[in-house]
């Protein structure tokens, strides 16, 4: 079992914020299927292949069900590679100055960012927000914390332990 500090309870980024993330991230990740569709269909048109038009045509043939399998999964890959190469912050928690980390203050690992974001893929994982915390969150023992905050907290700390340490300069 991980150790679980209350720095990281005390500075837990507030509903709304997690809100703003998701909505700032569904908002980046629409655009960048916008713009991919739009780089599709003028290749298209500048080589007269239109193998992009026709590959979205076939993908709104599929049906909604399959749409939304496709959606997710691949918005899965998108979160999930964005908070592995930036440390826990996406686009919506660089904004909102949050990002993730362990509940043991650790930094999030390959398979804790794993873990964390396929737990999204999981039916109802956005409404468990009315509770605590997010299923995302509770089962794979991570929290998105306000950085500013936090830090501060561990810098007092810090300075209040090295209280009657000698300095060697």
């Amino acid at each position: 079992m991980r150790k679980y500090l209350q720095i990281i309870d005390r500075h837990r980024a507030t509903k709304w914020m997690r809100f703003f993330n998701i909505l700032v991230d569904r908002i980046a990740f629409n655009c960048i299927f916008l713009a991919l569709g739009f780089l599709g269909g003028i290749l298209d048109g500048i080589f007269g292949i239109y193998y992009f038009t026709k590959f979205f045509y076939k993908l709104a043939e599929l049906g909604r069900v399959a749409d939304i399998i496709i959606t997710s999964v691949i918005f899965f890959f998108y979160i999930f590679l964005i908070e592995y190469f930036t440390k826990g912050r996406s686009l919506g928690k660089y904004i909102t100055g949050t990002k993730v980390i362990m509940t043991d203050g650790k930094e999030p690992t390959l398979s804790d960012y794993f873990m964390r974001n396929i737990i999204r893929l999981v039916p109802f994982d956005a409404l468990s927000f009315f509770g605590e915390n997010g299923w995302h969150d509770s089962w794979s023992d991570t929290r998105v914390i306000n950085i500013k905050n936090y830090e501060a907290e561990r810098q007092a700390k810090n300075e209040i332990d090295a209280i009657g340490i000698k300095e060697i300069a």
